[in-house]
């Protein structure tokens, strides 16, 4: 295989799901805690978030300028929405059962403080952004 061939669609490794025990609060009928799906989005899908996230804000002592300011606490929850795959947060039912609509108002309403930050961290994972260049530098020269 040539190295441009390993570029190809049909050559990349895929990105598997990952399952994680995030709470041990959420019990199956055994009393196991129950793991958590989490899959990668797209580059689309990130971009789309991105673009939610994105307002214009006015620039102090310039008249009608204005420059994009990302809500990156809206970003990253909403990026850990769309990175988790089970439980389904869009569930009418589940929703309901907290008294809530919508999938972010959900997770945080499912969640502790600290269990909230762990599911962002693994949606970080999962999506690649923890990632150290030098360790891939390092893997690319071994």
């Amino acid at each position: 295989m040539s190295n441009l061939q390993a570029f190809f669609a049909q050559n990349v490794e895929k990105v598997e799901i990952v399952e994680r025990v995030v709470s041990k609060r959420f019990k199956d009928e055994n009393g196991k805690p129950i793991p958590w799906k989490f899959g990668a989005i797209t580059s689309d899908v990130d971009t789309a978030i991105r673009r939610e996230c994105t307002k214009r804000v006015p620039v102090p002592g310039r008249k009608g300028v204005t420059m994009p300011e990302i809500d990156f606490e809206l970003y990253s929850l909403k990026t850990t929405v769309a990175t988790i795959k089970f439980p389904d947060l869009h569930n009418a039912e589940l929703q309901d059962s907290y008294g809530v609509k919508g999938a972010e108002a959900l997770l945080q309403k499912m969640l502790l403080p600290a269990e909230l930050t762990e599911v962002k961290k693994i949606a970080q994972e999962v999506n690649g952004f923890d990632v150290d260049m030098n360790e891939l530098v390092e893997e690319a020269k071994n």
